[in-house]
């Protein structure tokens, strides 16, 4: 179905006259004015006017406020990614087609719409160095995207994304937010009023379909990807603020009240799906939910964001030096997101979730201070070097959509008294077990390491069970699993199966091996802490003994096989195999020797096995956090089936 257009209106109340720049684009025969909209030049598709570029050495750091300058790298890009809509061709008009957003990039794949939130605040928002607010140039292709957009809704109410007939739950939680946004920025000014009036009835139809509880497009039980729902939700918070319908305003809330019994795990972990993500979980729903908490002031989100810091305390481990954390990835169901900087520099992701941080200090470590993000702020006004354009395919509308929210970044002395109350940092002794739906999150700390593993039912194919990271005191990670690929500790066998990338069925066990069957206490810190493990079809069994400073794994295979011990190596690392063959970071060694030392600092691991074997330590090209010091090299021992390996810190 067509939508009619409005024609490009004069500026409005609030709203300034064209810039010098939008003048400029205005001139030879009022193009600008008259060749768009589509139909009003008789339904003749005659191109768009173009977006003038940025002047050279524009846009200038020192115009941006503070807490705008991450709008900057998106004025960059403003004109290359509004001058790429499909402005001639009747059947894909208004598609965004660079490419800068969401994939598949064809034409019905609504998300990558939008941006038309990006274009909107753009117009709506005079600032010094946004010589593109008011521009009829962008207002015509602003109006043809949301022509696109619109057209491309479902008569249900929905959008698709993967095929033209899907009805999707993404797509059209994601519409719910963007296209409130976009109509909240055009409201400001007046602009394209019907486009308003279209907006407005599309939303209703959308909320009509996303908050219908018998929808089980959207209500799937159980509920699989909570951040979804949440973004729809935060979606129609906002349309409900602008286009107030009391019905739907109670439905709204139900489904809150659904998404809080049904989308958070036991263990504070938000489903996705039926499994943890941290990706997902911090970057994605954290800050969705603050939305939701902005407008309703809601307690439900700050009780589910309570619940979950005590999560994130278990599963981000710190690194002595405090440059960041490594994430428990190994577990993460979607995505791969390793490593955190203590200080997350722009474009930071998890920035609208630190509006939960007063509420929830339990949150606090995970954030960037106030004094470091100022710095920032400061140093980045200060460069005198243009501003970067991000990369097609690596921006994100939602970047600058948070801005609006504000801020509530912890102070230095907040995050580290947070920090201190870890609970591996508060306490040298524990075993904490969380289960969910099949699944064993496993945290062992004893007092010269900090293990982690799952086991049980995987969530996704992702997913690697078996030992998933080892964390030293003061050598920080040594052993660190990755999900996804064979970059994880783990058996692998002779035909290239590996143990982790299956179910392992576990029981747990306290005191000397055998001793008794562990029922979840831990009354003797210093007592050996056993977790048996093993495939399915019995082809791998592990028993894992955790003591105060090693840990022990006796591996029995039907066959032969390797060992897989994936390692994080340090530049300043002094490694040797046993038989003296020295080892270097970022190079590949063999040797013939029954085990491998590393010394960090003043902290020497000796991972030994019972009699010398051909192993191989080989670098990656993996590293983590900034700077990529810390580089992953993956350890192989391999054996005839049998396999006593221990790794001792000393």
């Amino acid at each position: 179905m067509r939508h009619p257009t409005d024609p490009c209106p004069p500026p409005g109340p609030g709203l300034p006259g064209l810039s010098r720049r939008a003048l400029l684009g205005a001139v030879g025969g009022a193009a600008l004015l008259t060749a768009l909209p589509a139909e009003a030049v008789g339904g003749t598709r005659t191109g768009l006017p173009l977006l003038e570029p940025l002047p050279a050495g524009a846009p200038d750091r020192t115009l941006f406020a503070p807490h705008e300058q991450r709008f900057a790298p998106y004025l960059v890009i403003l004109a290359p990614m509004a001058n790429e809509i499909e402005d001639t061709d009747p059947a894909t008009y208004g598609w965004f087609t660079g490419g800068w957003w969401r994939t598949p990039n064809v034409p019905y794949n609504a998300r990558i719409q939008e941006h038309v939130f990006t274009l909107s605040w753009f117009h709506t928002h005079p600032r010094p160095w946004n010589p593109y607010a008011g521009d009829p140039a962008l207002l015509a292709r602003l109006d043809a995207a949301l022509q696109h957009y619109l057209r491309l809704q479902h008569d249900d109410g929905s959008w698709p994304e993967y095929r033209p007939t899907e009805h999707s739950r993404a797509a059209t939680g994601f519409a719910l937010g963007y296209l409130s946004k976009t109509l909240r920025n055009l409201r400001t000014t007046g602009a394209l009023p019907t486009r308003q009036a279209q907006i407005r009835a599309a939303l209703r139809k959308a909320m009509q379909w996303f908050l219908d509880p018998g929808n089980t497009t959207v209500w799937e039980s159980p509920l699989k990807y909570a951040n979804q729902h949440i973004a729809g939700l935060a979606g129609a918070a906002l349309c409900l603020d602008l286009d107030p319908q009391p019905a739907l305003r109670e439905r709204l809330a139900e489904r809150i009240a659904f998404v809080v019994a049904h989308g958070q795990s036991p263990q504070g972990f938000f489903y996705e799906p039926r499994g943890m993500d941290v990706g997902y979980n911090l970057e994605v729903m954290l800050p969705d939910m603050a939305e939701i908490q902005h407008h309703r002031d809601d307690p439900a989100m700050l009780t589910m964001a309570r619940g979950f810091g005590p999560w994130l305390g278990y599963n981000l481990v710190r690194e002595p030096d405090g440059s960041g954390w490594f994430t428990n990835v190994a577990v993460s169901a979607r995505t791969s997101v390793r490593a955190l900087d203590d200080e997350i520099r722009e474009p930071d992701r998890t920035h609208l979730g630190s509006l939960f941080v007063p509420g929830v200090p339990g949150l606090a470590p995970f954030f960037t201070t106030r004094e470091d993000r100022a710095a920032a702020r400061a140093a980045w006004a200060a460069d005198p070097s243009p501003v970067p354009a991000p990369q097609r395919g690596n921006t994100s509308p939602r970047i600058i959509a948070h801005v609006p929210y504000g801020e509530a970044f912890p102070t230095r002395a907040q995050k580290q008294a947070a920090i201190a109350e870890l609970p591996y940092l508060r306490r040298d002794a524990f075993v904490e077990l969380r289960r969910d739906g099949g699944q064993d999150f496993l945290f062992v700390r004893r007092p010269g390491l900090y293990l982690g593993a799952f086991l049980g039912r995987r969530a996704t194919s992702l997913v690697r069970s078996g030992l998933s990271f080892l964390w030293h005191p003061d050598a920080g990670m040594v052993v660190y699993s990755l999900n996804g690929d064979a970059f994880c500790w783990a058996t692998r066998l002779a035909d290239g199966r590996l143990d982790a990338e299956g179910d392992l069925t576990a029981e747990y066990v306290t005191g000397a091996p055998g001793a008794r069957p562990w029922t979840g206490d831990d009354r003797a810190a210093q007592a050996p802490f056993v977790v048996r493990y093993g495939t399915p079809d019995a082809a791998v069994t592990t028993e894992v003994t955790v003591a105060g400073q090693t840990v022990r794994r006796v591996v029995t295979a039907g066959s032969a096989a390797t060992e897989l011990i994936p390692l994080v190596v340090h530049p300043a690392d002094r490694m040797a195999f046993t038989d003296g063959t020295a080892a270097s970071y970022g190079s590949a060694t063999t040797a013939t020797a029954d085990g491998l030392t590393l010394r960090r600092g003043r902290t020497t691991v000796r991972i030994r096995w019972q009699v010398p074997r051909t192993a191989s330590l080989t670098a990656t090209s993996t590293t983590y956090l900034r700077g990529g010091a810390r580089r992953a090299h993956l350890l192989r021992v391999p054996h005839d089936g049998t396999l006593h390996l221990t790794v001792g810190f000393g």
